[in-house]
């Protein structure tokens, strides 16, 4: 299998046969073998009876994955990389607002070299106030907080290499997470601009309350790409500072008794800086056990601490 198309889907009956003639348009034309794995994510419309009738009509590309409930998109991304088969994954949303014509461009810009290609909605088709404007002011937050600067985050229209998506899963709203990850096994990145088509079907899945969600997933994100393999330079380091903190604070009140004969244990200062050194030392403890998290999660799983791209003249170790 050279390539699977993955596609979350969620009551969108009337926009399923819109989606299959696009697909069909453009993926015969390709001369590849594809096969395009839709997963219904508990839907409560007609959406599921409609996969199913493509699937007996075409059971050489179309795959079905039915959720007993409604799990969210990235659960339904994370089981269409489980069941797919292609060396090659790319990802679009089922409302049609992603253009499967813009497939061809994306596979031409990976046969350049790229590892992942996204898809950036230069001209969006939403609503202005309640998506378009939080998703630019998310896009920038966590372009700047994780290094892998895109515009679009949220465009779920995005072409990979399926070995820079091995190694982890994916949990809360963290699909859109995905280039920030591949990127830190080295993968090549690049963006190219993609249509975007108003909804003609249904009703958006999305809110304002998603942005809040996607915020607090940036942490999570931000610490497994930066310290998962290190947790004692974050939790270390946050030690350290809290006891610099308490060794000044009570460097100062030490002056302050020698020179002025002011109490030590009079001021409130000696409490704060009795509170940052028991901090610190509690947090440089933490440390010193996630330490021993990672050596236990690494060895027992035998995980490498490293990815390799190529091997030359070597055989490879699964041989």
């Amino acid at each position: 299998m050279n390539l699977s198309l993955i596609i979350p889907v969620f009551n969108e009956q009337d926009n399923l046969p819109l989606l299959f003639d696009a697909i069909y348009q453009t993926m015969n034309p390709l001369g590849r073998i594809w096969e395009a794995v839709l997963v219904d994510d508990g839907s409560r419309d007609q959406s599921l009876s409609v996969l199913k009738e493509y699937a007996a009509k075409d059971p050489q590309h179309i795959r079905v994955v039915s959720f007993r409930r409604n799990f969210g998109q990235t659960a339904a991304i994370a089981a269409g990389l489980d069941y797919s088969r292609g060396e090659i994954i790319v990802l679009l949303d089922a409302d049609l607002q992603n253009d499967p014509a813009d497939i061809p461009m994306m596979l031409a810009k990976l046969d350049e070299g790229y590892d992942l290609v996204s898809g950036w909605r230069k001209k969006r088709k939403d609503n202005a106030v309640t998506r378009n404007f939080p998703s630019m002011i998310a896009n920038r937050v966590i372009s700047q907080v994780t290094g892998v600067h895109l515009h679009d985050y949220g465009c779920t229209l995005k072409a990979y290499r399926r070995d820079v998506l091995e190694g982890f899963r994916l949990y809360g709203e963290m699909h859109r997470f995905i280039p920030v990850y591949a990127s830190s096994v080295g993968a090549k990145i690049t963006e190219v601009v993609v249509s975007h088509h108003p909804r003609k079907f249904g009703k958006t899945k999305y809110g304002l309350e998603r942005t809040a969600k996607v915020i607090l997933d940036l942490f999570t994100v931000k610490f497994l790409v930066s310290f998962a393999s290190k947790p004692i330079y974050l939790f270390g380091g946050t030690g350290g500072l809290l006891m610099i903190f308490s060794t000044a604070i009570m460097t100062y009140l030490l002056v302050r008794r020698l020179f002025f004969l002011v109490s030590v244990t009079g001021s409130p200062l000696f409490q704060t800086s009795v509170m940052f050194f028991i901090l610190g030392f509690q947090s440089m403890l933490m440390g010193l056990i996630a330490e021993l998290l990672v050596r236990t999660y690494h060895e027992s799983q035998r995980k490498p601490t490293y990815t390799v791209r190529t091997i030359i003249n070597l055989e490879s170790k699964n041989d």
